[in-house]
């Protein structure tokens, strides 16, 4: 039978309804996009893109990226941050694989929301706070060296912090939970039987984790991957408190340029240069695994 002049109505109706709610839902996601995301990187590439000739008055130039590309301090922190940053990823993939691996597939009930639970705790205060309780765990008047003075193995205070090693320390210990998350997503729906199947057809742990845990886990592994280089190349605190005065981080360079000597001009051109670094990283790391961003994110 054919539809009728209110069924086609009707039709209509519901298709007008349906997609003036589809533009309801995404007008926040554009707003959120386009206001916070889109225009200001927009007017920080501007901005980089300027010389001030006198007050008030600016020429277009590439001179902010001279500098920051003939200046070996520069390129030398720039340089630091990506390896530092690739570095702290890979230790916290490192740390945070076995964590995932018992979380999602060997502790079972209670046992895996009270560890689950135990990697969010930290995450209960700011990363503030986080940052100020390392400082007070490793000063030199701070309870790992009252330790080491105690069982004596050491015969004076010992000062920890300021260091590469404790700032690494406190990148990897800041992004852990973004590795752990996707990694415990990725591995609880790995069949069990799977990896049983591995083992009785003579493969050994190594192997059965090369082979099949693995590739099965990757698309959280570049996710988590992904989000903790980012974190940590954006890191601004940890570098700062833990690293002090000498840990070089490139933050830490934006922040001067912008807050205490008023470049606006260098201090975008560096922010643009983080922006295309981590883009450039990003897309390597995508390559290399052969995945897409449309795989990895889910």
């Amino acid at each position: 039978m054919g539809r009728g002049p209110g069924d086609l109505l009707r039709g209509k109706l519901m298709r007008s309804q349906s997609r003036i709610a589809f533009y309801l839902l995404l007008t926040p996601l554009v707003l959120w996009l386009g206001l916070l995301i889109i225009i200001p990187h927009i007017d920080m590439l501007l901005i980089s893109l300027r010389e001030r000739v006198s007050f008030g008055v600016y020429d277009r130039s590439l001179t902010q990226y001279e500098k920051a590309l003939t200046e070996p301090l520069y390129l030398r922190t720039f340089a630091r941050t990506a390896v530092m940053s690739v570095l702290a990823t890979a230790i916290t993939l490192l740390i945070a694989f076995p964590v995932a691996y018992y979380i999602a597939k060997m502790a079972k009930g209670r046992l895996q929301q009270v560890l689950f639970m135990l990697c969010l705790i930290p995450f209960y205060v700011s990363e503030l706070v986080r940052t100020f309780g390392w400082m007070i765990l490793l000063r030199e008047t701070g309870i790992v060296s009252n330790l080491l003075q105690w069982t004596g193995l050491a015969d004076q205070p010992v000062e920890m912090l300021y260091t590469d090693a404790t700032m690494m320390v406190g990148l990897v210990y800041t992004s852990m939970l973004f590795m752990v998350v996707p990694l415990v997503t990725t591995l609880e729906s790995l069949d069990d039987s799977v990896i049983e199947a591995g083992y009785d057809l003579g493969g050994s742990g190594l192997s059965v984790l090369r082979e099949i845990i693995i590739p099965h886990a990757m698309p959280g592994i570049v996710s988590g991957c992904i989000v903790v280089f980012m974190l940590s190349l954006g890191n601004y605190l940890t570098p700062t408190m833990l690293g002090g005065k000498d840990s070089l981080w490139f933050t830490e360079m934006i922040y001067n340029q912008f807050i205490v000597r008023s470049n606006w001009e260098l201090g975008a051109a560096f922010g643009f240069m983080l922006l295309v670094l981590s883009s450039v990283i990003v897309w390597g790391m995508l390559r290399l695994t052969g995945r897409t961003l449309k795989e990895t994110m889910g």
